[in-house]
């Protein structure tokens, strides 16, 4: 994780995950889909610390190589994706053991976590996340340190394939519980300069998640029915 902070804005305590029941996974799988139209409606805390540990939060205390274990996978359990929080006040570092949100970058960057050319789909979101690589944390993993962890062409496929399973996990818990899903790409020159970043850490996608935006229906004639 990064040791840069922003001062200007405050640390956000999670509350402990406790999600509700949302109905059984085959229902989840059935109504899981990408919604575009996000509206700008505040997710809870309660909810939003839901979210997160369906993404990558800490479901067992004693995971394999002696780290906790995670509701997403990793290779060798080095957890090297992080989760970035983008707020209209600013964007956050997730950390899952502590359950807080670390302030990184004071300020609205919501909008460069959608790629250039996406147009403004979901451009009110409330929450938008990023999606980091670790290269570091995976070449140096705790657990098995197979051959190919050093090699960079072997550490794309696997931040990228765990990228996957915590954006599956994200777009699974919100079909659950009735929120919109967008996996998008990003804006992932600018983030990494905002966010900021070490060298050996790469931005990879976005994913936008909230409310759906209510559709507009046209205001009824006066008489009728």
């Amino acid at each position: 994780m990064s040791d840069k902070r922003a001062p200007e804005i405050e640390p956000i305590a999670l509350p402990k995950a406790a999600p509700r029941s949302g109905g059984s996974l085959v229902a989840a799988l059935r109504s899981r889909r990408t919604t575009r139209e996000v509206s700008a409606r505040k997710l809870p805390l309660r909810v939003l610390a839901d979210l997160l540990w369906a993404g990558c939060g800490v479901n067992r205390k004693a995971g394999p190589f002696g780290l906790p274990g995670r509701t997403a996978a990793s290779a060798s359990n080095s957890q090297e994706v992080d989760v970035y929080v983008l707020l209209q006040e600013g964007a956050y570092l997730y950390d899952p053991l502590e359950r807080i949100l670390h302030p990184v970058a004071a300020g609205d960057l919501r909008r460069l976590a959608i790629g250039r050319g996406q147009g403004g789909a979901g451009a009110e979101a409330a929450v938008r996340v990023v999606y980091v690589a670790d290269v570091d944390r995976l070449a140096h993993t705790r657990g098995y340190q197979e051959p190919g962890l050093r090699d960079p062409e072997v550490q794309r496929s696997y931040y990228y394939v765990d990228t996957g399973l915590i954006a599956a996990n994200v777009y699974l818990y919100a079909a659950s519980v009735g929120l919109a899903a967008w996996f998008h790409n990003c804006d992932r020159q600018a983030l990494a300069a905002k966010l900021p970043l070490r060298p050996d850490q790469r931005v990879l996608f976005g994913q936008t998640v909230g409310y759906p935006q209510q559709s507009r229906r046209p205001a009824r004639k006066r008489g009728a029915s």
